[in-house]
Parts: structure tokens; C-alpha cells; sequence
């Protein structure tokens, strides 16, 4: 099997001109992947800054005043001695998939999968894993509403987090066909999508060997959509003469939810430049969703009005989405003489989500939670070494269940430009190189990185991730 680069993006632009037997299925994944897409393709993860993008990660005992908030928030116990901190932004963008790379899309063009006992396919099989996955990163602080002074801070952000996963059995029917006969191919996809602003509130407690640190955060929901697993499903099953299936989604959304999250930090004090930290990001963080809100007065959103339609119905609070198809006895020749449309029923409509009193129903998301581990080494006055192990509790938006081993290097030869390099293994993205640098002059400090997501050069990497973040601090300056 021989797969053309150029085929494929004609194939793309006109999916009515491919006739094989894989046409009617290719059809409908990408039509559920559009569907579930339209309107909202800004996705994200917690909450990040240059300083930790640079170092891959590995930043549990070296976050430093506005930066330890959502990371390790005892270490504000050890800035009683250096000035104010007064974040002025923080941006960060990037794009991350666990297959598509300039290497293996380049790798794919007249390739021969069939070759050496179909190695190249099972290339994409182990890289693709149970699903193709996609995650687009958005994070900014609001401006000047970050403050960090002693051992408190108040902390302020947009955050925008979200997961989308391709099935794997959507490229087994592409690379395979319908072999083996009788197989039923889940197309049941993941999607979720979730933007909210966090408010913080944080203080450390200094001991005489280590410090304890707590924030405590107001989460305001701003939307939410996703497919609720338990009600969702999809299916194409095929025989000898004919295949056939169908599938039902289920799309809750909501808009200006709320809810509470807590985190929880350790950190020792340094001893022969040694110094260990922990902390426990998001514990008991939950955002409810079809309550009275002021996001929903101030939008206008109520049972009658909503901000969005579907199926060409608008959809209001206390509604969901549902997405539905299906296939019945289609064979070879349908393909040739018939029309999609005319073949595949299809339907999107607008049901009512409440309870039996006829009041909206009321759902929980939960906020993952991280478990971080740190320990750092200063080497000598401009080396420091930091190593980190960061884990979540769950498989969804930007945490999954799988360590993720960091380590990472800063140099302050110069003080006013201190550079940084970070590598990571593990995790959903396997491996992340960072490299980053900052200029801090006086009251100014202006920090940038640079990231390899999912491959550490440029024909390799799977992703990219950008940051930069503007502070000020007194005269004084703050002193490594």
C-alpha cells in the first residue's frame, strides 16, 4: 500500500471525487470531527510560564514569587528578604499532537506499508497509541492583577484546557480496510473543552528546616462542552457484501459555572545547596455548571436565549447537543451510484437537559489535579541543576495517568541573562526539549521560551509551545 502526499490533499479538498470502499467511512469520522470542532478550536493546559516551558517542567523547588502559585506555593516562604513582584503578562501558545511530525508526514509519501511485514504501519500504531490525541495550549495572566510581596501573593488567569481524541480504530479501517471481516470499529470520539478564569489567594509558613504553602482558588466557569462518555457511542461493523453502524453523541455544555480548588505545597529550606519540594496542584477542585451565575446575566443566557445554535436550533441553558447517524446495509455499489447524503442518515438536534421539575440539571467537571516532586542541587554559584517527577490522577484534558521525568539546567553567569534549558521523557508526550533566556535589568524582568513538544528537533518534534512573561520589581532588584 503506497500512500501519496499530494493524494491525500486532493482527497481532502474533494471528498466526493474518492469512490473506494473507504469513502463512506473516512466521510463520517471527518464530519463528527467538524461537528465537534465547529466554533471552538482553542484548547489548552494548566497554567505555565516561560521560566518552567524553558526548563521542561522541572520546576517544583525553583518557582520564585508570582511563578510558585500554581506550582509550589510554600517557596513563598522564601521571599520575606527580596522585593515585590508585579506581573505585568504572561502569554503562552502552542500546538501538540502524538503522531504528525515534518518526518513522518515526509516518511508517509510513497511509502510501502506493506513492506518488511508491514513495519511502517506498525510505526503508526505504537506512535498513535489508543488515539490519536490533539491539544492546542492557551494561557495569559490578566494584566498587572498578578501581585507576590513576602510570603502571600494574589494571582489572577485565563485558562483554557481541553483534550480531543481520534479513535485508533479510525486508522486501522484506513491502513487495513475491513479486515479482519466481521470486526466492529469504535469511532466513539473524546472531546472536552473548558475555559474558566482562576483566582488565587496564597501564603507560605516558614519553619526553621522547611516551609508549608497553601492557595486557595476561586474557579469562575466561563463555558464549557464536551461528550459525555456514558451516554455516547459509535460503531461500523462490516461482512462479506455490506457494512454497516451507527452512533449517538451526546454533547453537554454549559456557561458560567463555579466552583473552589485548593493546592498544596512543601519545600525545604536549601542545605549544601541542596533543597526538596512537593506539591499537590488543584486538590478537591470542582466547577459546577447550570446555577445562577453573573456570567450568564451578563451574556444574556438564560432558558429562552442561548449564545450558539445546533441543527439549526438555539441552544439554551439546560440544553445539550446530540449528534446521531446511521448506516443500514450499504454495499459496494451504493458507493459508486449514490450520494453520501443519500446514503448515511444523519441528524443534530437540541434536547432538553433538566430535571423533573423542569429546572436546569446541574453537572460537575472536575479540575485535574497534579502530584509534583522536586529536588534541585546548586552546583556552584551559576549552575543550578533541578530534576522533577509530575504525575495527574486521571486521563483527561491536560493531566494523565503516567510519571513525567524532568530535568533542567540554569545558568547565571551573567545575572541580568540567565539561561535555561530543560529536557522531559514521559508523560502523554513522551519527550520535550525547552530552551529559554531572560532579561532582568533592574526593576525589568522580561523572561522567553522556546519549546519541542513530542521530539527534540525541528523535523522531529510534534509540537510547538511559546512563552513570554513581563515583570517588575523594585530598584532593588531580586537577588538569585
Amino acid at each position: 500500500m503506497y500512500i501519496n502526499i499530494r493524494w491525500m490533499r486532493n482527497w481532502i479538498i474533494n471528498l466526493k471525487s474518492c469512490v473506494n470502499k473507504l469513502k463512506v467511512f473516512r466521510t463520517i469520522a471527518l464530519g463528527l470531527l467538524v461537528l465537534l470542532m465547529e466554533g471552538s478550536f482553542l484548547l489548552g493546559q494548566a497554567k505555565r510560564d516561560p521560566r518552567m516551558v524553558a526548563l521542561s517542567g522541572a520546576y517544583t523547588t525553583l518557582a520564585d514569587g508570582i511563578y510558585a502559585v500554581g506550582v509550589n506555593p510554600a517557596n513563598l516562604a522564601f521571599q520575606h528578604d527580596k522585593p515585590f513582584m508585579w506581573q505585568l503578562s504572561t502569554i503562552n501558545l502552542g500546538i501538540v499532537n502524538n503522531y504528525f511530525s515534518l518526518e513522518n508526514w515526509a516518511g508517509l509519501s510513497g511509502a510501502d506499508l506493506e513492506r518488511n511485514n508491514q513495519e511502517k504501519k506498525k510505526e503508526i500504531f505504537n506512535e498513535i497509541g489508543d488515539a490519536l490525541r490533539l491539544t492546542v495550549d492557551t494561557h495569559m495572566s490578566l494584566p498587572a492583577l498578578n501581585f507576590a510581596s513576602g510570603n502571600m501573593a494574589f494571582t489572577s488567569d485565563l485558562i483554557i484546557v481541553g483534550d480531543i481524541g481520534i479513535p485508533k480504530d479510525l486508522f486501522h479501517f484506513i491502513l487495513e480496510g475491513n479486515d479482519p471481516i466481521g470486526k466492529e470499529f469504535d469511532l466513539t470520539l473524546k472531546y472536552e473543552l473548558l475555559g474558566l478564569a482562576e483566582y488565587g489567594f496564597s501564603f507560605a509558613i516558614p519553619y526553621e528546616k522547611f516551609a508549608l504553602g497553601i492557595t486557595f482558588k476561586y474557579l469562575q466557569g466561563l463555558f464549557y462542552l464536551g461528550i459525555d462518555p456514558d451516554s455516547s457511542f459509535s460503531f461500523i461493523t462490516t461482512d462479506t457484501t455490506v457494512f454497516y453502524g451507527n452512533g449517538r453523541y451526546f454533547i453537554r455544555q454549559g456557561i458560567g459555572g463555579s466552583g473552589f480548588g485548593m493546592d498544596l505545597g512543601f519545600s525545604t529550606k536549601e542545605f549544601n545547596g541542596w533543597k526538596v519540594g512537593f506539591s499537590l496542584i488543584n486538590a478537591l477542585g470542582k466547577i459546577r455548571w447550570n446555577r445562577p451565575s453573573f456570567i450568564k446575566d451578563l451574556l444574556g443566557v438564560d432558558q429562552e436565549n442561548g449564545l450558539f445554535s445546533w441543527g439549526g436550533e438555539e441552544v439554551t441553558e439546560g440544553s445539550a447537543m446530540v449528534y446521531e447517524f446511521t448506516i443500514d446495509s450499504l454495499n459496494y455499489m451504493d458507493m459508486i451510484d449514490r450520494e453520501v447524503s443519500s446514503i448515511i442518515s444523519s441528524s443534530k438536534k437540541v434536547v432538553r437537559d433538566t430535571t423533573a421539575s423542569g429546572e436546569p440539571r446541574q453537572f460537575v467537571i472536575r479540575y485535574p489535579a497534579l502530584f509534583r516532586i522536586g529536588v534541585s542541587k546548586q552546583v556552584d554559584p551559576d549552575f543550578l541543576v533541578i530534576s522533577d517527577l509530575v504525575a495527574g490522577f486521571q486521563d483527561r484534558l491536560f493531566v494523565q495517568k503516567r510519571w513525567k521525568w524532568s530535568i533542567g539546567i540554569k545558568f547565571t553567569r551573567f545575572p541580568g541573562l540567565p539561561l535555561r534549558i530543560g529536557y522531559s521523557w514521559g508523560g502523554r508526550f513522551l519527550k520535550e526539549l525547552g530552551l529559554g533566556f531572560g532579561i532582568h535589568k533592574g526593576p525589568i524582568m522580561f523572561d522567553f521560551a522556546l519549546q519541542f513538544r513530542n521530539g527534540i528537533w525541528f523535523h522531529s518534534m510534534k509540537g510547538i509551545s511559546l512563552s513570554t512573561g513581563l515583570s517588575i520589581t523594585s530598584f532593588k532588584s531580586r537577588k538569585e
